[in-house]
């Protein structure tokens, strides 16, 4: 009986770890049995798991639902897209776009992004500066809820129209081209750069989880959850939620804008539909179905919603968003703890008990069932019986 409380914390952390077990395996499998168009992909959309963790660090820890992460998104990818622009250009030169519109010479927010110190930089703090002064002229007034997420959205909107309609600044609607430039001499779109991009990418999307691991333990962690739960009984404990949300806000502006680079150069190009309504409402879908709350949930939904947009479009075009329709009324109405909270809280189990199989305790997990267990109370059970005789015999 010693060794059963072991057992039962080793069956706990199996649990937990092995959606990160199936990762790292696919990781590592992946890149040698995949052609490279759907290791391609499988890089685009683990990029996709970093901007899903951020919703879930905002969303699910601090219940702030933000349609806007599309926003960050898109800078980080523009950062990016404009160095890759005039980083194989010769001294003088423009980018090809600005010929057509006739402009004659670099307009200056193009010039900084000649260094790739600044480019490293500016794709991830430009985002989090602009996150975060959003997020503090929001906080400071207190607007959450419904009435956060239609500004947000509305924010959304403003960065839309305004990028899509800077023609001679940006490109506007036809976007900056990644795939044609060069990284470390080698060209953005070749095989064997996409396959080291997904290297990459790998690496971020572990190094943004501990990140928001590390977040949303401890104290600030508890703050997140307060927050969530009843932000006015934290105020007046004495703490300053404005402060908590507008820096969490910052971080997850900052992981959108990071992949939204990665994303950029695994997909050719960086353009004003990163901002689009429905792309940051998809963002918030593969969350719930992964399961808010969770931080690995968010990156397997990335996973498992666009590798499935991506082969049911390629057959059948017109019926995904049906599909995408239909996944989140699911997990609104029978999975609200998305998919990793379903196999956290003993979903298979309940599945196998629906098909007529023994289904194991939830009880102080598998107590009673454990042989063990079983054993010593057949033995409590016959010194029971063997006292109330002698008792009986004594009578």
């Amino acid at each position: 009986m010693a060794d059963f409380p072991s057992s039962l914390v080793s069956s706990r952390n199996l649990r937990r770890i092995l959606p990160w077990l199936v990762i790292v395996a696919a990781a590592v499998v992946l890149p040698v049995v995949l052609p490279p168009f759907r290791l391609n992909l499988l890089g685009r959309f683990l990029s996709l798991g970093i901007v899903a963790l951020g919703i879930d660090l905002i969303w699910g820890y601090t219940g702030m639902l933000s349609l806007g992460q599309g926003i960050f998104f898109a800078l980080g990818g523009y950062a990016l897209g404009m160095y890759l622009q005039l980083d194989t250009l010769e001294p003088g030169q423009l980018p090809e776009f600005f010929g057509l519109y006739g402009v004659k010479s670099l307009p200056a927010f193009w010039q900084p992004f000649n260094s790739p110190v600044f480019t490293f930089f500016a794709i991830w703090v430009i985002p989090a500066l602009v996150a975060g002064l959003l997020g503090y002229l929001v906080f400071r007034n207190r607007i959450k809820g419904v009435y956060f997420s239609i500004l947000t959205q509305a924010a959304l909107l403003v960065f839309f129209n305004f990028f899509n309609g800077q023609q001679k600044l940006i490109n506007g609607t036809n976007g900056l081209k990644t795939d044609t430039a060069h990284i470390f001499g080698v060209l953005v779109g070749s095989d064997g750069m996409q396959r080291n991009l997904f290297w990459v990418t790998v690496l971020l999307v572990i190094g943004a989880w501990f990140l928001c691991r590390w977040l949303t333990t401890g104290r600030f962690g508890d703050a997140l959850v307060a927050i969530r739960d009843d932000e006015p009984r934290l105020r007046f404990t004495g703490y300053n939620p404005t402060a908590y949300k507008t820096v969490v806000f910052a971080v997850a502006g900052g992981l959108a804008g990071i992949s939204g680079a990665l994303y950029t150069v695994q997909s050719g190009i960086v353009s004003p539909q990163f901002m689009a309504v429905p792309f940051s409402i998809e963002m918030v879908i593969w969350v719930a179905v992964g399961g808010r709350g969770t931080l690995i949930g968010a990156i397997l939904g990335a996973l498992l919603i666009n590798f499935a947009k991506s082969l049911i479009s390629e057959q059948l075009p017109e019926t995904w968003l049906f599909i995408q329709g239909g996944l989140f009324l699911l997990v609104v109405t029978a999975l609200p703890d998305g998919l990793v909270g379903w196999w956290r809280q003993g979903g298979p189990g309940r599945l196998i008990a629906m098909v007529g199989l023994p289904q194991r305790s939830l009880t102080y997990p598998a107590l009673d069932l454990d042989p063990e267990v079983q054993a010593e109370q057949s033995q409590f059970d016959a010194q029971g019986s063997e006292s109330q005789g002698s008792k009986g015999g004594a009578q």
